[in-house]
């Protein structure tokens, strides 16, 4: 679009959301169409979430999606979401599609390879903390603010998903994403990033 910086207005942003989507989609069908696998997209706000009939009709089209063996691929939809109906990040929006299927593990990609006691580019002795079984206080206190001016997450969003999805009976992992061969080794049960277990 040409854009030097982040639009400011509402109407900018939702018109670019709109544009981003068919870019966004066009990638992943590209990419997942070279393993012989179809994806789908699915756009919802927090109010298709809130709505009883909305939520079992979106559990089912997943449900049915996958019975397909189709990929659903899950975005809000930023294009028509108010403040009122929207959730804002990604992590918060992984957590919640987590909760909704009943899922045994989400796995938050990032550019950091886990939870730290301190923050690792300021704290050269900061610490990767590998198992994290309650979410309390002291933990969130480890999250600090987005780095990006073009996120609108952080540390704190994870680990904001991580009560969501723990709370749900759903384990959760952030790990670094700069090799995604450690989806593998995540499914192997190796050690990589911060495990934040379930409640169960």
């Amino acid at each position: 679009m040409h854009l030097d910086r982040r639009p400011q207005t509402l109407e900018e942003k939702q018109a670019l959301a709109a544009v981003g989507q068919c870019e966004l989609m066009y990638i992943y069908d590209k990419m997942f169409s070279q393993y012989s696998c179809s994806v789908a997209q699915l756009l919802i706000t927090k109010e298709v979430i809130d709505d009883d009939t909305l939520r079992r009709n979106v559990r089912g089209t997943i449900d049915t999606l996958l019975a397909y063996r189709c990929i659903p691929i899950i975005n809000e939809n930023d294009s028509i979401a108010t403040d009122e109906i929207v959730y804002g990040d990604n992590d918060t929006l992984s957590a919640i599609t987590a909760r909704l299927v009943g899922a045994d593990l989400l796995v938050l990609l990032s550019d950091i390879e886990g939870l730290y006691d301190a923050d690792p580019s300021q704290d050269p002795k900061a610490q990767k903390i590998d198992v994290v079984e309650t979410i309390d206080a002291h933990i969130l206190a480890m999250a600090g603010e987005s780095s990006s001016s073009l996120g609108t997450g952080g540390m704190i969003t994870k680990l904001q998903a991580a009560q969501i999805a723990t709370e749900a009976g759903c384990d959760m992992v952030i790990a670094s994403g700069a090799d995604p061969c450690i989806l593998y080794d995540l499914i192997e049960g190796k050690n990589c990033g911060t495990l934040f277990r379930a409640r169960r």
